[in-house]
């Protein structure tokens, strides 16, 4: 019996619970009143944050960036979280009016391209067919490609039928010094294959492609015969008529006569890798080709940047070209700058290149006799 009592309280004394250390209770509530002050400031800032960028002119003017520059990529449906859908159409409706308002300032004409000094007994230095050089700014980092002679230009389009081609190899393939991204292109959800063009192409004088009517205005940038820039809004008939050689459609033409028409930042349509086209009084045409969407390296540049580019070098035009993942500069069979696509390149239908002898370039029209309706621009 006193065997059994003493089994039975051997059993029932286990070892006890430690009570909690007063040190571990002190640090957990430490980190709970932690995290909580942590997330309480986090929202805090939240809601200073929220109120600044969109109650507060400062804050409306980053949003309103941002949105102008998701508006140029593939992923413009994200601009109605910052502006929404009607704000959103609201502006892209009021940028294409400006651009129309640009196109009908009148050209005074301002180009005289320098003709060759014979009557000399000395010969005149003979400058270099292109050259390049660097710029940057707050944001982004680029290249000049300056062109000493615009009758050095010409547009060239891919050599087969179905898909547009690399700058880089129609530089090649046709013998060119140099070579940029040139014209718009039909590109559904940003994954198209660079053969169908939009508006007007021309090249050696000849309408290579038209999706519109003889009388149709389009916006384009080109060169006449006499080498001069023209750019704004023409009918394909017009050009024609004023002798025009080189042409592609894009928009905006943003200096006239020497005036810079984008006024502010705000209106410099987003950050985005550029590339666009001026010319200096004397004939000297000039490429702006900007990275962008690389950070650490250059995040791109607005409208606005350009033209204040272009205006310290002295161009008394200026017009936008095709931009973002489409901007690229080849020179001596090499990619210059750092295109923003990931998958490098992109397959394009037009580009300005630089040729030595350019009515010997072998540029053929690809869409004789094909119709522009018919034309299947996602189709690889």
């Amino acid at each position: 019996m006193a065997t059994q009592i003493s089994r039975n309280a051997n059993a029932g004394s286990g070892p006890k619970p430690k009570p909690r250390s007063p040190k571990k209770t002190k640090k957990s509530s430490a980190l709970l009143t932690l995290f909580l002050y942590t997330v309480s400031v986090l929202l805090l800032m939240g809601m200073l944050f929220s109120f600044w960028f969109f109650m507060t002119s400062s804050g409306s003017n980053l949003r309103f960036l941002m949105a102008d520059t998701l508006i140029t990529t593939q992923h413009r449906h994200w601009a109605t979280y910052l502006i929404g859908q009607e704000e959103l159409d609201r502006r892209v409706n009021r940028y294409w009016q400006q651009f129309d308002n640009f196109a009908e300032v009148k050209d005074q004409q301002l180009v005289h391209v320098t003709k060759p000094d014979t009557s000399s007994a000395k010969p005149a230095q003979k400058k270099p067919l292109v050259e390049i050089e660097p710029i940057s700014g707050t944001n982004f980092k680029g290249h000049l490609l300056i062109v000493n002679d615009p009758k050095k230009l010409r547009i060239a389009v891919p050599g087969t039928q179905g898909k547009g081609e690399k700058v880089s190899s129609m530089v090649k393939r046709l013998g060119a010094e140099a070579g940029v991204n040139a014209g718009g292109f039909v590109d559904p959800e940003w994954m198209g294959n660079g053969f169908q063009p939009t508006g007007i192409v021309m090249s050696g004088g000849t309408i290579f492609y038209n999706d519109g009517g003889m009388n149709t205005p389009n916006h384009i940038v080109g060169i006449d015969k006499d080498g001069r820039m023209i750019a704004g809004k023409y009918k394909p008939s017009e050009l024609l008529q004023m002798g025009v050689q080189e042409a592609v459609t894009f928009a905006p033409r943003f200096i006239v006569n020497g005036v810079g028409q984008i006024k502010n930042q705000a209106d410099g349509w987003g950050i985005a890798p550029r590339t666009a086209m001026a010319q200096k009084e004397d004939g000297t045409i000039m490429f702006a080709i900007i990275d962008g969407r690389k950070p650490g390296h250059s995040i791109g540049a607005t409208l606005f940047d350009i033209q204040n580019i272009f205006l310290e070098h002295g161009a008394v035009t200026a017009a936008n070209l095709d931009g973002g993942s489409s901007t690229v500069l080849v020179h001596d069979n090499k990619i210059i700058n750092r295109p923003s696509s990931e998958y490098g390149e992109r397959y394009l239908p037009t580009a300005w290149l630089v040729f030595d002898s350019p009515k010997s370039a072998d540029i053929r029209n690809i869409w004789q006799g094909l119709d522009p309706s018919k034309i299947d621009p996602s189709k690889w």
